[in-house]
C-alpha cells in the first residue's frame, strides 16, 4: 500500500559563531589563544568556530596541523573560510563564505586588556535584520545560558551567573550581580556601554575589546560600575 511521504522541510536560520583569524607565526598565535582561554575559562566551550585563513599563505598540511592543534584545545571548527581549494580535503571542515563581521578583538602581549585579540565574532545571516529593539529579562541568567540579542540593548533585572553570558548589539544593563560574561556592541557598536549594580564578571567586552577577570582590579570588583570605549581605550567608572 502506497503512502504519501512526509515532505522534508528546509529553512534558513542564523547562528552566531566565533571566527578565529590566525596570524604568523602560528606557534605564537596559539600561545596567545591559550592565554585567552586560561584567563577566561570556558570561553570556547560549546561554541561553534569558523577558521578564517584568508590572510595566511597556508597549504593543506599546515591547515590540517592547525585544525589538529585547535581540536586538542577543544575548539570545534565547523568550517574554514578563505582557504584555497587546493588546501581543503574531505577530512577537514568544509569551506564557508558570506559571514558578516560583528566586531573584532585582538590581543597583544603588551596590552592584553585593550589591544587587538585573536577572536572575531561574526554572525552568519540568511534573513533580513529586524529594526532595533530592546530585550528585558525579568529573571536571572543561569549558568550555562547564552542570551543573544543583536538588535538592541539587553536589560537583566536579576543576576548573570558565573558560566552564563549575554551578547547584545547595543548596551547591557544588569540590575543585579554580573558574574558571567557580558559582550555589548557585538555588531560593531563602539558607542555601547555595560552597566551593572555589582561587578564580579568573568569577562566584559564592547565592540570586540575586552577585559577578563584578571584585568578587573579589586578597586572595582563588587562595586556598581559602567564600561565604555574612548576610541580603543576601555574605560570604567563608578555608578555611585
Amino acid at each position: 500500500m502506497l503512502t504519501t511521504p512526509r515532505p522534508i522541510r528546509l529553512k534558513g536560520r542564523s547562528y552566531l559563531a566565533l571566527t578565529l583569524k590566525p596570524d604568523l607565526p602560528i606557534e605564537d598565535w596559539l600561545m596567545r589563544l591559550d592565554d585567552l582561554a586560561a584567563r577566561s575559562p570556558g570561553f570556547f566551550l560549546r561554541r561553534p568556530v569558523v577558521l578564517d585563513v584568508e590572510e595566511l599563505d597556508i597549504d593543506r598540511t599546515q591547515l590540517r596541523a592547525l585544525s589538529t592543534q585547535l581540536a586538542a584545545r577543544n575548539v570545534r571548527v565547523l568550517g574554514i573560510e578563505g582557504a584555497r581549494p587546493s588546501a581543503l580535503a574531505p577530512d577537514l571542515p568544509p569551506a564557508m563564505s558570506g559571514g558578516r563581521d560583528s566586531g573584532e578583538t585582538v590581543e597583544e602581549s603588551t596590552a592584553p586588556a585593550s589591544g587587538r585579540s585573536v577572536v572575531v565574532e561574526r554572525i552568519v545571516e540568511t534573513q533580513p535584520r529586524k529594526a532595533s529593539s530592546s530585550l528585558i529579562l525579568d529573571e536571572n541568567v543561569r549558568s550555562g545560558q547564552s542570551i543573544i540579542h543583536l538588535d538592541g540593548d539587553v536589560t537583566v533585572m536579576g543576576n548573570i551567573a558565573s558560566g552564563a553570558e549575554v551578547i547584545a548589539g547595543g548596551s547591557i544593563h544588569v540590575y543585579g550581580t554580573l558574574r558571567g560574561r557580558a559582550l555589548a556592541g557585538a555588531m560593531g557598536n563602539g558607542e555601547a556601554r555595560i552597566f551593572c549594580r555589582r561587578l564580579e564578571a568573568e569577562l566584559v567586552s564592547i565592540d570586540g575589546l575586552y577585559k577578563t577577570a584578571d584585568d578587573l582590579g579589586p578597586d572595582i570588583r563588587g562595586h556598581a560600575v559602567q564600561f565604555w570605549l574612548n576610541g580603543e581605550t576601555f574605560n570604567v567608572g563608578s555608578l555611585a
